[in-house]
């Protein structure tokens, strides 16, 4: 590789006999680039990244079908994808039932000379009961005579998402006629493995993004954490609230989620101080004078760039950053492990 090759000097630790270091010159710290920061407590952040897929807001769905059947004379409705706002017409409809129950109404309301009366309460009430406004049946009083149609209107502002009906149709009482979203809010759906849940809460703020607006960021929070785990791929199912004024988020859209985690203060080291010897969490403790201290660590949480500590190195210690591979590796520290691992 065109490179010096360094070697190290391995010695047993004068004050502390069961221990082993390694000596490394200036000079020989500078040509392989060793770099040291101090063990302190810090912020430790955690970000989990996953997949996730937009859908509807469940609450924002709106199913419209009639309390009774009949025939549809007019569609305002009249294709999948239309915007519409709370009360607009959607369809009007001819019933002969519900002409019979308005007569019945009437005539109940004509022979006891008030509206008012107990015994006319009942045959209104029905009315009421199949989604009849107190305005169309103030119509009807005012009328004398049933209307031969009725107009059906949209119960909340959306976009119509489904849509089986056609004009001149004949349908029955509590059939679906249309499906209409408000899509201003939207869930999206994802999953994380089992060992990030700890990392993982309820009103918790996520990031995220979609190929189709590059560059675009966008927030939402966790409402719902899925209480079961998926047998097979050991992940569990969260779900995401979003605003969507501007109707960018559509569903089956996918995204690239980013569920960022504080921690809190801990005593922390860098990521790239530690070296993973299989089962072992090792660091090189920096005790002055050219002398590098293997240490054994007990590790925590892993955050974005630092491992939690619990024992190995003290707060106010220093520790390498850098090398730390080439002085294992390059030296003769091999010999030192082997020797350290023995005691």
């Amino acid at each position: 590789m065109g490179m010096e090759m360094v070697t190290f000097e391995v010695t047993g630790n004068e004050t502390q006999s069961d221990r082993v270091t390694v000596i490394v010159s200036p000079e020989q710290s500078r040509l392989i680039g060793v770099k040291t920061v101090k063990v302190e407590s810090m912020p430790i952040r955690k970000t989990i990244h996953a997949a996730g897929r937009v859908d509807y807001a469940e609450p924002n769905l709106y199913i419209v079908n009639t309390k009774f059947g009949g025939f549809i004379e007019t569609l305002q409705a009249d294709y999948t994808g239309k915007q519409v706002e709370k009360g607009d017409p959607l369809f009007s409809i001819y019933s002969p039932e519900l002409i019979a129950a308005e007569q019945e109404y009437l005539l109940v309301r004509r022979s006891m000379g008030s509206g008012d009366a107990e015994i006319v309460k009942s045959p209104r009430q029905k009315l009421l009961y199949w989604d009849i406004t107190s305005e169309q049946i103030a119509r009807l009083e005012k009328n004398g005579i049933p209307d031969k149609t009725i107009t059906i209107s949209s119960p909340a502002r959306g976009i119509i998402v489904e849509k089986s009906v056609s004009a001149g149709q004949k349908i029955m009482a509590g059939e679906m006629l249309f499906k209409i979203a408000d899509l201003s809010k939207v869930w999206i759906y994802g999953e994380i493995y089992e060992y990030e849940l700890g990392f993982v809460q309820n009103s918790q703020e996520v990031k995220f993004s979609l190929k189709a607006y590059p560059g675009e960021e966008f927030s939402g929070r966790i409402d719902y954490i899925y209480p079961t785990v998926d047998p097979e791929t050991h992940t569990i199912k969260i779900r995401i609230v979003a605003e969507n004024l501007d109707l960018k988020l559509k569903p089956e859209m996918f995204t690239n989620l980013e569920l960022l985690s504080d921690l809190g203060s801990r005593l922390a080291i860098p990521t790239s101080a530690v070296l993973d010897a299989g089962n072992r969490k090792i660091a090189f403790v920096d005790l002055g004078g050219g002398m590098l201290e293997p240490r054994d660590l007990k590790l925590g949480v892993q955050g974005n760039d630092y491992y939690e500590v619990l024992s190995g190195v003290a707060s106010g210690e220093t520790v390498v950053v850098s090398a730390n591979f080439l002085i294992d590796s390059e030296s003769s520290l091999k010999a030192a492990l082997q020797q350290f691992e023995k005691k």
